[in-house]
C-alpha cells in the first residue's frame, strides 16, 4: 500500500474541497470494506483518502417530496431497522441476504452501490476488461462467475452491488454532488452504471471529485417488492445471481412491474420484456415462470457459466412469488 494523506471532513462542502486536490487523485472512505482492499491490492493508489463517516448530513432518512431520502452513509443495519423504509420490503430482503453481521454493521448503502467488481482478473491487476496481450482472459480462462447478459462487448464482469437491483426496481435516484461545491444532480440509478468499452472507462458515471451523498426513493404507494439471492455459500459469499422486483397488484392482477437482475451482467440488468409480460396477469407459478424464462431469453453464457442461466431464472421466479407472498420456503 502506498503512503497517502488522510482527511476527515465534517460537511459535504469540506469533503468536495478535499476530494478535488491532487488533480482528483483522491478516494472516498466510508465503511472501508472495498476501498481498503483495493489499496492493499495496489488497484487504487490515491494521494489522499477522504474519510466521510463524520458527515452527519449523509446519514439517516427523511421524507422529501413524495418519497424518502436516504443518506449514503446509512449502514445496512440501519436500513433494516428504519421505520421510514419498512414498506420497501426488497431492501430489507437485501440486508437479510448479507449474512455477515459485521458487514451489516459497517457496510454503507453508498459503498455498496460503488463496490468495484469482484472479478478475480480485475482483482489481480488485469483491469476491468481483464485483457492481456489484447486478448480477453475471461473468454479463454475461468469464467464461472462472469456475465451471461450484456457481455457481447469487452466487459465480462458482473456488477457487485447487492442493493442496486432493488433500488432500481423502485425507481430510485442518486444524488451526486461535486466536483465543485454546490454542484449536484439527482440521477435515476439505472443510468448511474455503465458498461466500459475501453480501459479508460469506469463502471459508473462518477467523475473525479464527485460522490454519492443520498439516495431518493419514491413513495411505495402500495407497491409490493422482494429480493431473492441465489447463494453458493453462507456468510461472506456473494450471490451467483439475484433478482428484485416491484409490483403494483390490484385485485390480484399486475398493473405495473419492474424486474431487475443482479450479478448476471456488467450493470444491474433490467428485464423489461419480462416485466411487461406480467402486466394484466396474476402472479402465480405459471406466470412467474414465464417471466423468468423471458428474463434470460437473450442470455449468452460463456464456456463455464451456462449454469447461471437457470439460477437467474430461479432468482426471478422466486422474487416474484415472494413479492406476492406466494413463496414457500
Amino acid at each position: 500500500m502506498n503512503p497517502f494523506e488522510y482527511a476527515s471532513p465534517e460537511t459535504e462542502v469540506e469533503a468536495l474541497e478535499l476530494l478535488n486536490d491532487h488533480d482528483g487523485n483522491t478516494a472516498v472512505l466510508a465503511g472501508g470494506i472495498d476501498q481498503l482492499n483495493l489499496m492493499q491490492l495496489d488497484l487504487s493508489a490515491p494521494q489522499r483518502i477522504v474519510d466521510i463517516k463524520n458527515i452527519d448530513s449523509m446519514r439517516g432518512t427523511q421524507p422529501v417530496g413524495d418519497g424518502v431520502l436516504v443518506g449514503a452513509l446509512s449502514t445496512l443495519e440501519e436500513l433494516k431497522d428504519d421505520p421510514l423504509l419498512a414498506d420497501y420490503r426488497s431492501l430489507g430482503d437485501a440486508v437479510e441476504e448479507v449474512r455477515a453481521i459485521q458487514l451489516q454493521h459497517t457496510g454503507t448503502l453508498g459503498g455498496d452501490l460503488c463496490h468495484m467488481p469482484n472479478c478475480w482478473y480485475y482483482r489481480n491487476g488485469y483491469g476491468l476488461l481483464a485483457r492481456e496481450n489484447n486478448e480477453s482472459l475471461v473468454e479463454t480462462g475461468d469464467n464461472r462467475y462472469h456475465a451471461i447478459l450484456g457481455n457481447q462487448g469487452p466487459a465480462k464482469f458482473v456488477n457487485a452491488s447487492r442493493f442496486a437491483p432493488a433500488l432500481i426496481a423502485w425507481g430510485a435516484r442518486v444524488r451526486i454532488i461535486g466536483p465543485a461545491p454546490g454542484q449536484e444532480e439527482l440521477l435515476p440509478l439505472e443510468y448511474f452504471y455503465v458498461t466500459p468499452r475501453h480501459e479508460r472507462q469506469g463502471n459508473n458515471v462518477l467523475q473525479p471529485g464527485q460522490m454519492i451523498s443520498h439516495i431518493w426513493l419514491p413513495s411505495p404507494n402500495g407497491m409490493q417488492s422482494a429480493t431473492y439471492d441465489v447463494m453458493q455459500l453462507e456468510g461472506l459469499d456473494w450471490p451467483l445471481a439475484s433478482a428484485a422486483c416491484a409490483l403494483n397488484i390490484e385485485n390480484g392482477i399486475v398493473r405495473d412491474a419492474k424486474i431487475v437482475m443482479g450479478h448476471v451482467a456488467p450493470v444491474p440488468w433490467i428485464a423489461r420484456d419480462a416485466s411487461q409480460r406480467l402486466i394484466g396477469q396474476p402472479i402465480n407459478e405459471a406466470t412467474a415462470q414465464l417471466a423468468a424464462d423471458e428474463a434470460v431469453l437473450n442470455a449468452t453464457p460463456l464456456t463455464d457459466n451456462g449454469y447461471k442461466v437457470q439460477i437467474a431464472k430461479t432468482a426471478v421466479k422466486r422474487a416474484l412469488l415472494k413479492a406476492a407472498d406466494q413463496l414457500e420456503l
